[in-house]
């Protein structure tokens, strides 16, 4: 048997000098008894997989809304590749996988229903009132709302969970951080990896939903160098195959460059900055987990192509204007009666700002559970 305490030894003397090490885990709010056949972090991964908020993640909105089809990403099988590509990069580099993974698994717990326009609405909304950030609407989650022991409220991750938690970046993502976990101190290699895994994710994943839904045409991607590039390389070694099969080819390459160069780019910025412990990646003010210039710029034309013509297209900018007014709608109803929402919710009334608590509530919902309480509430004819 693999017991714990050879786990953490294992860790040692394979892992990177300078990645997180199980046994030196700044530790729990709560003190628990250490587990027999599991690591800290292995714990922690366990106890977001079984929590409610990621469930919810099935039927929350990547790009599109659920009910526009079933093969597109959703928040879930989003953070599914996310898991996948962190896990490689961090194998790769010697970076404790299971911290990266846990991360990837929690980095989008926070997020409201209907995607970034959910978000945006309750940012507007909670503006005077505390505001709103998925990252700290994630570690409240597993800080506070998750109700699954009997001595203390959520799941008591460690801490270096809850700072990669907060801490998550990338164009789309940031905010606040919790004055208690080190704001000022650069996070964890293990947390840039997933921030980096999930720039790679949505930017590939959201390329083939626009493609399979045809709000893109493959046609207006053939004048982008690296796609086409890699389009003439799958035709030259792919001969009488089906379009949709090379499309997939063509995006499993581009998965495979961008995973491949920021595995070689980090590699070398650490060696340039001298990383030997992890003392020194909180002192190093350099993100050290990213792309390389050349990569960069190379695939800059196809994020300003998906921001122009995907996420701006007006079939997606009509369901997130629908969003925001759901959201808006919603809110509103619940401020103006509270008494229309459920006993668990309104019994926290007493407890915390109304705001608060209405927006915990809207913030956890998916995109089906918003539309049918959006029905509920402003349809005379539905069933309450």
């Amino acid at each position: 048997m693999l017991l714990r305490k050879e786990m953490e030894k294992r860790e040692e003397e394979t892992l990177a000098a300078y990645a997180v090490k199980s046994s030196s885990s700044r530790g729990r709010a709560h003190n628990e008894p250490e587990h027999d056949y599991r690591t800290i972090f292995q714990r922690d991964r366990d106890r977001i997989i079984h929590s409610t908020a990621f469930r919810r993640l099935e039927y929350k909105t990547q790009v599109f809304v659920i009910h526009e089809g079933d093969h597109y990403r959703t928040r879930l099988t989003h953070t599914l590749e996310v898991c996948q590509i962190a896990r490689s990069i961090a194998r790769a580099l010697k970076l404790n996988e299971d911290l990266a993974e846990t991360l990837a698994l929690a980095h989008d717990i926070g997020h409201p229903p209907f995607g970034h326009a959910g978000e945006e609405a309750l940012m507007d909304i909670m503006k005077d009132f505390g505001g709103f950030n998925h990252n700290i609407q994630g570690l409240r989650i597993v800080d506070m709302l998750e109700e699954r022991y009997p001595d203390f409220k959520g799941l008591n991750l460690t801490w270096e969970v809850r700072e990669g938690i907060n801490k998550h970046s990338t164009p789309f993502d940031g905010g606040q951080r919790s004055p208690e976990l080190s704001p000022d101190e650069p996070p964890t290699l293990e947390s840039q990896v997933v921030d980096v895994a999930d720039e790679i994710a949505y930017d590939n994943h959201d390329l083939d939903d626009g493609l399979a839904s045809g709000l893109i045409g493959e046609a207006d991607l053939d004048g982008l160098e690296i796609w086409s590039d890699i389009k003439k390389n799958v035709l030259k070694r792919n001969t009488g195959i089906d379009k949709k099969l090379i499309r997939r080819l063509i995006i499993r390459m581009l998965i495979d460059k961008a995973v491949t160069d920021v595995i070689h780019n980090s590699e070398k910025n650490i060696k340039d900055n001298r990383i030997s412990s992890l003392s020194g990646v909180r002192g190093c003010a350099a993100r050290l987990i990213g792309f390389s210039r050349e990569a960069a710029s190379e695939k800059e034309p196809l994020k300003k192509f998906l921001s122009d013509n995907l996420y701006k297209h007006y079939r997606v900018a009509r369901m997130s204007t629908k969003a925001r007014r759901f959201v808006r709608d919603i809110f509103d109803a619940y401020l103006e009666d509270p008494a229309q929402l459920p006993p668990d919710t309104k019994k926290r009334l007493g407890e915390e700002e109304k705001h608060r608590v209405i927006c915990d509530y809207i913030a956890g919902m998916t995109d089906r559970y918003a539309l049918d309480e959006y029905k509920k509430l402003f349809q005379p004819y539905e069933r309450v």
